[in-house]
């Protein structure tokens, strides 16, 4: 298959997503005042993952699709969990979130039973 060459526009494209993220994660981690919906967040940060996937060339660094989140905001304290966080990976509908939380609620009444089977 034939590589698809990028385009200035893609190129600028992928920069303005970057920029506009960052500002987004800013905005919401930072200073607790988000300005778009957790919809219009990850529609933006997948456009970025898609172009990113398709010129492998745009991805940067700095990118958010390649690091975690930004640091935790002063007064934060490191928490260890017990049992591994389940993420609901960007679920889009109300099926992709009941798929993804089944997994969760089946784990946490394992661990529940667990505890109070030992607790008597």
């Amino acid at each position: 298959m034939a590589e698809k060459k990028l385009t200035r526009g893609e190129a600028a494209e992928a920069e303005r997503l970057r920029k506009e993220i960052n500002n987004h994660i800013y905005r919401y981690y930072v200073l607790d005042s988000p300005v778009v919906s957790d919809a219009e967040y990850d529609e933006l940060y997948r456009g970025l993952q898609g172009l990113e996937e398709q010129h492998p060339e745009l991805i940067t660094p700095d990118s958010p699709t390649q690091r975690v989140g930004p640091p935790p905001a002063a007064g934060f304290s490191e928490v260890r969990h017990r049992g591994r966080m389940m993420s609901l990976d960007n679920a889009i509908s109300a099926r992709s979130w009941k798929l993804s939380t089944s997994g969760s609620t089946r784990a946490w009444g394992r661990r529940r039973s667990r505890s109070s089977t030992s607790a008597s």
